[in-house]
């Protein structure tokens, strides 16, 4: 099973539970909700995985280590100063039973990596919902690769995003692309969810490939394009 856990404004936490009560948690960007969480559904946490090095996604690893010193973490380069383990893209490494490949997404930050199993895709910042993230390093080139890596993995896979940002990254692709009616209906569904005060993640590949202009940016300079605008958006 996996959760989503709401953090800080408006990040979310993931966690992977297994049939034994252990826990994956990925990208815990405050470590109280997540303490709640375990405490609540009597979880052992056995691994922390990072996809990046912002402080909304390691914010809470310190205090959470501090109480679990036993507890794995998983990150790559740019998050060494809290790994147990470090990771690069093209490895894998096995889990609580489930094996996780490691994916370049850079862009977002310049070592941003994303962990892909069978049935999901943790993707931290790298995409979203019908968006990604900004391409702080500047590198769009790199930020494009990502979403060509991203775009090319299962059209049924799962994708856990770091943010909720659905509503706001779809109102930006209707206006971009009114006549495409699965971006207006992925709109409607996703504000009924947030009325709803639901989650509107997980999406999948499939749906982003429908609905997201980012990821289906046909080169970089309309990925590039397409993302200045929507950093004013």
């Amino acid at each position: 099973m996996i959760t989503a856990i709401p953090a800080l404004s408006d990040n979310y936490i993931w966690i992977v539970e297994t049939n034994h009560h252990e826990a994956l948690i990925v990208d815990p960007g405050e470590a109280q909700p997540v303490l709640d969480y375990l405490e609540a559904h009597e979880l052992e946490p056995k691994v922390i995985l990072l996809t990046h090095k912002h402080e909304d996604h390691v914010g809470g690893v310190k205090t959470l280590v501090t109480k679990y010193p036993d507890m794995k973490v998983v990150g790559p380069e740019e998050t060494y100063d809290y790994n147990t383990q470090t990771i690069s893209p093209g490895e894998s490494i096995e889990l609580l039973g489930d094996k996780y490949r490691v994916l370049p997404t850079y862009g977002h930050t310049s070592g941003h990596v994303s962990y892909i199993t069978d049935t999901s895709a943790f993707v931290g910042d790298a995409l979203f919902a019908g968006g990604c993230g900004r391409v702080f390093t500047n590198d769009y080139g790199a930020g494009f690769a990502g979403m060509q890596t991203l775009r090319d993995l299962p059209d049924d896979l799962n994708v856990y995003a770091g943010h909720e940002y659905t509503v706001t990254n779809l109102t930006f692709a209707h206006d971009q692309a009114p006549e495409n009616e699965a971006i207006a209906e992925a709109l409607t569904e996703a504000k009924q969810l947030q009325a709803d005060g639901q989650p509107t993640l997980p999406t999948t590949i499939a749906h982003e490939k429908e609905t997201n202009l980012l990821l289906m940016a046909k080169d970089e300079a309309t990925f590039k394009q397409l993302r200045d605008i929507r950093d004013t958006y």
